[in-house]
């Protein structure tokens, strides 16, 4: 997190890991536990509320949550968990009130 308040980074790094996060096979859901280990909501909630005017964050950043939580595994309940307990919900409401 070098560059926490350069929206357009902030937006870009989120896109990556919305990308890299996709996909509910084996290895999409291998991804997306990655990202969570690697602290990947925490950040995406960081660049959240650090952006909360500017839409691509905000949607980027909203992308990222679902991609990483979202899934069929055993530990997607954990990954919500973590997003809520980060202060997910409260961004993600903050979002759609925004824009």
């Amino acid at each position: 997190q070098a560059h926490p308040q350069v929206a357009v980074v902030q937006q870009g790094g989120c896109m990556a890991m919305a990308n890299v996060c996709a996909g509910f096979d084996a290895a999409g859901i291998a991804r997306k536990q990655r990202a969570a280990d690697a602290g990947g909501i925490e950040v995406a909630v960081a660049a959240l509320q650090a952006h909360p005017q500017v839409a691509g964050v905000q949607r980027q950043g909203c992308m990222t949550l679902r991609n990483v939580c979202y899934g069929n595994d055993a530990v997607r309940l954990a990954r919500k968990q973590r997003a809520a307990d980060a202060g997910g919900i409260e961004v993600a409401v903050a979002a759609l009130q925004a824009h």
